[in-house]
C-alpha cells in the first residue's frame, strides 16, 4: 500500500478536518494530525487489518520555538505484515507552565514506554495516562529540558546544577 494510499484511509475515516498537514519526503508520508485525535488515528493505523502498523519504531519530540504550537511529537509506524511505514505528528502547544502534554501511546504499543519518557525528560513534554512517567537519563530533581533550542548549549550553574562550580568558570574562560 502507497502512502497516499493511507492518507486516504486516515482521511475516510477521520475526515479531512483531523489532518492538519501531510507532507510527502522521499517516499515517505507525514501526516500531521489534531494533537486531541492523535490516540484514536494511531488506534486505527494499528488495527486496521488493511494498514496492520503492529511496530512502533520510534516517539520524538521537536522544537519548534519560535513557532506556535512550539512542540511536534512524531511516531514512526511499521507494518510487519505488509513491510510499510508511515509517519504521524501531531503539534502540541506549551502551556503557561511551560510543557506540553499529549496522549500516551503506551497502551497501542508498548516500545512507547521509554520513547515517550525520554522525549518528555528532554523537551518537557507530559504524555498523560503514562503508566511509568520516572525520567531515564537526567536526575530526578532536574527541572530544565536540555533538548529544547532555548537550552544555554553549555548549560549554566542553574540548569545543570550536578556540576561543580569551578567546571562551570572553566568553561567560561573564568579560572
Amino acid at each position: 500500500m502507497n502512502q497516499e494510499t493511507i492518507r486516504e484511509r486516515v482521511e475516510q475515516k477521520f475526515g479531512v478536518e483531523v489532518v492538519e498537514n501531510a507532507a510527502l519526503f522521499r517516499d515517505q508520508m507525514t501526516l500531521t494530525v489534531s494533537k486531541d485525535k492523535v490516540h484514536e488515528v494511531l488506534a486505527f493505523l494499528k488495527n486496521d487489518p488493511d494498514l496492520s502498523f503492529d511496530f512502533l519504531s520510534f516517539v520524538g519530540g521537536v522544537d519548534r520555538l519560535p513557532d506556535a504550537p512550539r512542540f511536534e511529537v512524531v511516531y514512526q509506524l511499521y507494518s510487519m505484515t505488509h513491510n510499510h511505514r508511515f509517519r504521524v505528528s501531531a503539534r502540541v502547544p506549551e502551556e503557561e507552565d511551560g510543557l506540553g502534554s499529549i496522549r500516551s501511546a503506551v497502551d497501542l504499543w508498548p516500545t512507547a514506554d521509554w520513547h515517550e519518557r525520554e522525549t518528555a525528560e528532554m523537551y518537557g513534554i507530559v504524555f498523560e495516562h503514562h503508566p511509568d512517567p520516572r525520567k531515564l537519563l537526567l536526575p530526578e530533581h532536574w527541572t530544565v529540558y536540555p533538548l529544547r533550542k532555548d537550552f544555554p548549549l553549555e548549560g549554566t550553574e542553574e540548569h545543570t546544577p550536578d556540576l561543580k562550580p569551578s567546571q562551570h568558570e572553566e568553561r567560561e574562560g573564568t579560572h
